[in-house]
């Protein structure tokens, strides 16, 4: 069997050098998995858009189809917008913490000011972020129908950024729907903050359950 790929698309203020990503490549990179992370800070951190971070990930996904995408907070949001392109169509996914049920949320507790500054972990440093971009992201709902493929959320039943509650609701909106895909599940994770980094072992589990379903 030649190399297999994983697509990894990392969250907001964040870089494809995270800690998750090295976390995926530690478990599944002795098996023959390359996981590929493209920079989502598009087209710049400062002038972020939903509709340019979508973009680059389906450039990623149509240069190396991945066996699976892997999104984590907003990344899961753009995993589910690249779930109805044709880049990104019938591959599974895994979405890990993600901020769905969060439009409403983008545009609250928004200091004053234009452009607005931000901690970027990637950078260790803070940057400016155009006050547009959290306008457009409470318009963004591609999480109100559940994806056209399996998926697989893994969420904290702490996590201290995305209401667990207000993600287990959605789940349960998209059970409700029927269009839920058979064999899709969500893992709701005792003590687990928005990193997970602590659970590893249950990021894992939850994609070998995506891949066992390919």
């Amino acid at each position: 069997m030649g190399e297999r790929s994983l697509l990894y698309l990392h969250g907001l203020a964040s870089s494809p050098k995270g800690r998750k990503r090295d976390l995926l490549e530690r478990r599944l990179g002795p098996e023959g998995f390359r996981v590929a992370a493209p920079d989502l800070n598009a087209p710049s951190f400062r002038e972020l858009s939903f509709d340019a971070i979508v973009a680059a990930a389906a450039r990623a996904a149509a240069a190396r189809p991945p066996d699976l995408v892997i999104g984590s907070s907003l990344g899961a949001l753009v995993a589910l917008a690249l779930a109805r392109r044709p880049e990104g169509a019938g591959i599974p996914l895994v979405l890990l913490a993600p901020a769905m049920a969060f439009a409403e949320r983008w545009q609250t507790k928004l200091p004053d000011g234009d452009p607005l500054e931000m901690f970027h972990h990637g950078e260790e440093r803070n940057l400016w972020i155009r006050r547009g971009f959290f306008e457009e992201m409470a318009g963004v709902l591609v999480d109100q129908r559940p994806p056209p493929v399996p998926v697989s959320v893994v969420m904290g039943a702490d996590d201290e950024s995305v209401p667990c509650a207000q993600v287990e609701e959605r789940w349960r909106e998209w059970e409700a729907s029927g269009e839920l895909r058979e064999g899709s599940f969500l893992h709701v994770v005792p003590g687990a903050d928005h990193g997970l980094l602590e659970f590893g072992e249950v990021i894992e589990a939850a994609v070998r359950e995506r891949l066992a379903s390919r």
